[in-house]
């Protein structure tokens, strides 16, 4: 008739296929994957920027291996740890870390050491490791703490996070244990993978960040610190062994 208007008409099926498009929309706007460099974009055995090999700090201590290798059909990060300590780390932009943010990679452990102890010093070591690293104000620490801190910054030239989150394959330990790092509590470790029931074999890994970092480091502060790097690592210089293992592509996702 004269005068209508014409409305478009929508049935079910495109009523609730915009409903679906919108909710994706709406997530991808709330989460973001974060440009890991990933191993298996890398030429030969170069280790691509910006992951760099860190020593001990202010130590001579000989510093664990870093290379990319080729094995499985792709290109992945070989970690090898002599007697000694070192990590690969990755800096980040001072990132916000919400609900829901997560860490993601999958590890491969071929020689385990089998002497390690996490609840002490003398068998403070792992084989594989993966780390967030998180700026936490040294304000919410204590006094010792922080002097301890301030001068380990000074004399190795590094600057140190007071809040570091490790992902540990152990030995001993069950898998979901936590406990602070031996030497300092500005580490704390969870354990994801025990024993050496699954060497030789590729295992997956999924975290959320923010629940770990709040179970970790909660009772130091109500809020969750900017994420300012992330870092694999390998270490023997207590137990005197040697391991070899490998790290995939290590990919970030954020959530405010």
């Amino acid at each position: 008739m004269p005068g209508n208007s014409h409305r478009p008409c929508l049935t079910k099926p495109t009523f609730w296929l915009g409903v679906l498009a919108g909710l994706w929309l709406a997530q991808t706007a709330f989460s973001q994957t974060l440009p890991i460099t990933a191993f298996s974009d890398s030429s030969g055995e170069v280790l691509p920027a910006p992951w760099k090999v860190r020593p001990f700090p202010g130590s001579a201590k000989p510093i664990s291996q870093f290379e990319v290798t080729y094995l499985d059909g792709q290109r992945v990060l070989r970690v090898v740890a002599d007697k000694s300590y070192g990590t690969l780390q990755h800096e980040l932009p001072r990132l916000a870390v919400g609900q829901g943010s997560k860490l993601s990679w999958r590890w491969r452990l071929d020689q385990p050491l089998r002497d390690t102890d996490l609840r002490n010093k003398k068998g403070d070591d792992s084989p594989l490791k993966v780390c967030a690293l998180f700026d936490m104000p040294t304000k919410n620490l204590g006094l010792f703490e922080r002097s301890f801190l301030h001068a380990a910054r000074s004399m190795s030239g590094q600057y140190i996070p007071a809040a570091t989150l490790c992902y540990v394959w152990d030995h001993k330990l069950p898998v979901n244990t936590e406990l602070p790092n031996a030497f300092t509590r500005r580490v704390r470790y969870v354990v994801l993978t025990s024993g050496d029931s699954q060497l030789k074999t590729w295992l997956p890994q999924e975290r959320d960040l923010a629940n770990d970092f709040r179970r970790a480091f909660g009772e130091e502060t109500d809020t969750i610190p900017p994420l300012i790097g992330l870092a694999i690592g390998a270490d023997a210089d207590n137990t005197g062994g040697t391991s070899l293992g490998y790290v995939g592509d290590v990919t970030l996702s954020l959530a405010p």
